[in-house]
């Protein structure tokens, strides 16, 4: 399934039926070793685990579980995308708080990083701005349920236990990945934490057997991607 239909799907009536029985299909394709990607630790405490990229718009799984390894963050978890985000609720609870910044020159609190990636490596570079900010409002989503996060804007995302996600990526040109930072933190360089076949696969039937115990799933019944 391309991205477009994806879309489409995720946005649908049936997003409640369609992307688990999707996520349940193609992620047992890769706890099986029948799909070869890799996934990756992100720094925000999620394993991603992608499936489709075409150009600027990709699909991903992102699985919050205490049985996989996670990675930390070197800046705050407050950050904004250069793309604009649709993602479903597979099982679990997302909250995502939206965070008002404004510039502090005086009695800043943090300072602005750009995110600058390319290949294995992110580099965040340290920008002149500097800011105070606090929440704006706050959504929780629930397994079924389907949110957006545009470009641009800041947030923080908690997840309290098991919780998966279908993420749908789309480039807006003209905007970048942003972080905020420590006021003293300086440029630096993250390796991202790329998984090898077997970590990968035990993150996919992490979220296959949650799947499965909430509802029997046929897996001739499927979407392919």
């Amino acid at each position: 399934m391309d991205y477009d239909s994806f879309h489409r799907a995720v946005l649908g009536a049936a997003a409640g039926q369609a992307a688990p029985r999707w996520a349940f299909g193609v992620l047992g394709e890769i706890a099986r070793g029948r799909r070869t990607v890799a996934a990756m630790r992100h720094p925000l405490g999620f394993m991603c685990i992608p499936v489709d990229r075409t150009g600027d718009q990709g699909v991903c799984v992102h699985v919050w579980s205490d049985s996989l390894p996670s990675a930390r963050p070197t800046t705050s978890t407050v950050h904004a995308h250069s793309w604009d985000l649709i993602s479903h609720v597979l099982y679990g609870s997302v909250r995502n708080e939206l965070i008002d910044v404004t510039d502090a020159p005086v009695d800043p609190a943090y300072r602005v990083f750009e995110v600058h990636s390319g290949g294995d490596v992110d580099e965040l570079r340290e920008t002149p701005r500097l800011v105070r900010c606090e929440i704006g409002a706050a959504e929780l989503n629930r397994q079924g349920d389907t949110y957006t996060l545009p470009a641009g804007v800041f947030h923080a995302t908690a997840v309290q236990g098991e919780a998966a996600t279908v993420a749908l990526g789309s480039g807006r040109p003209g905007t970048m990945d942003l972080s905020l930072g420590g006021i003293d933190t300086r440029t630096h360089r993250v390796g991202r934490q790329r998984c090898d076949r077997d970590e990968t696969a035990s993150a996919a039937r992490v979220v296959t057997e949650r799947l499965a115990s909430i509802r029997t799933l046929d897996q001739e019944d499927r979407w392919d991607p």
